[in-house]
């Protein structure tokens, strides 16, 4: 019997001893309840007025303002490539030059054609004029009654037949006239030239060697691909909530990977007055000088657009806004007492990691760290931050 009470008074001290514990560990400590008696260690900043921009940031790729691919217009062996990647090409510039030989020979032979055309249309001149003279006097004998009727007509055929003979030969002359004019066409088509740059002065830089000196070509086989990159294109696309306030001349911002903490400025050269259905954007190229060469044609490009900017408009840190009982707003700081005061606020443009308010008109300082902490009236430890 002894041994069961001892056993029953051990229980009694443990199950009491738990109680307490539990007791104590369901109570906050002191220091983090708002309405505690020690004050919760916050960080504050200044209300400050200042302008707010409404910015977007998109994301794309740089291309070249002007890009064309010279390609062989015939047929045939490449017998020169003089320019190479990386070349500054000149517009009319010789780039490359095909095996000539075929074509050469084309054009003698057109040449030839020509030539035998031409004598052919002065033999027959000589008979339309023989024929002429033999019906004029055929004609004559007629009225004289000299010679039949019969033999007028056939004198009359022979010079129709003549006159026929010499339209051919003349629809001849302009046929072989075409043959070598095509064959010197082609002819030149062996020199493959840069084209002339849509900015008068300004050359091309050889971007791609798309073949190799001493290849077979077809007709229309690329050969080297030119870029002007005195100035590039920034391709993004906007969603479609941003398009309507999209402009041309609209300033921007670009940067690139390459380049950290470098932006470069350009403006809104054209955007396409269309959204795509699949992707609900629409694209937007922005121009950059690019004079000093700095960008290249393929970078990946983040463009920055403002699209609202206000000034002297009341600004805190985005950090400083909370939730409480289904509405944002912010934790005030009044000096005295050093209490928590909560404010509902009304937001408007968020700029960067700063946020215009709205509604309503106060100064002071807002707390920005420790806020999550505080219900409104809370005393507070304040320490300035900004």
């Amino acid at each position: 019997m002894k041994k069961w009470f001892a056993l029953l008074v051990f229980f009694v001290l443990a199950g009491g001893l738990g109680w307490q514990i539990y007791r104590r560990a369901g109570q906050s400590p002191p220091e983090t309840r708002a309405g505690g008696s020690r004050p919760v260690a916050v960080l504050t900043a200044p209300v400050e007025r200042g302008v707010a921009r409404e910015m977007a940031e998109f994301t794309g790729t740089l291309i070249a303002s002007s890009r064309v691919t010279l390609a062989a217009k015939v047929a045939g062996r490449l017998a020169a490539l003089t320019a190479d990647l990386g070349d500054r090409v000149e517009p009319g510039q010789l780039v490359a030059a095909l095996d000539p030989a075929d074509y050469e020979q084309e054009v003698a032979q057109a040449q030839a054609n020509l030539e035998v055309a031409a004598a052919n249309l002065t033999e027959q001149e000589s008979a339309l004029a023989a024929a002429e003279r033999d019906y004029l006097r055929f004609q004559q004998l007629r009225e004289q009654e000299v010679a039949s009727e019969s033999e007028l007509d056939q004198a009359q055929a022979r010079f129709r037949a003549a006159q026929a003979k010499r339209q051919v030969a003349e629809a001849q002359i302009k046929q072989r006239q075409a043959a070598l004019r095509a064959a010197e066409l082609r002819l030149s088509y062996t020199e493959v030239r840069a084209p002339a740059s849509q900015r008068e002065g300004v050359g091309w830089l050889v971007a791609e060697r798309l073949t190799d000196q001493g290849e077979l070509l077809r007709a229309n086989d690329p050969i080297v691909s030119l870029i002007d990159s005195r100035s590039v294109l920034a391709v993004v696309y906007v969603v479609e909530r941003d398009f309507p306030r999209i402009r041309i001349g609209q300033a921007a911002s670009v940067t690139v990977d390459a380049y950290p903490g470098r932006a470069f400025e350009g403006r809104i050269a054209r955007f396409a007055p269309l959204v795509r259905e699949e992707s609900r954007q629409a694209r937007v190229e922005i121009e950059i000088d690019n004079r000093e060469g700095a960008l290249a044609p393929g970078m990946f490009a983040r463009a920055r657009l403002q699209f609202t900017a206000k000034s002297d408009v009341p600004l805190i840190p985005v950090s400083a806004l909370v939730r409480r009982n289904g509405e944002t707003g912010v934790f005030m700081l009044d000096a005295e007492p050093a209490r928590a005061r909560f404010v509902a606020v009304e937001t408007g443009i968020v700029d960067g990691d700063r946020v215009e308010i709205l509604d309503p008109e106060f100064s002071g300082r807002v707390i920005v760290l420790g806020q999550h902490l505080l219900e409104d009236g809370a005393a507070v430890s304040a320490a300035e931050g900004i």
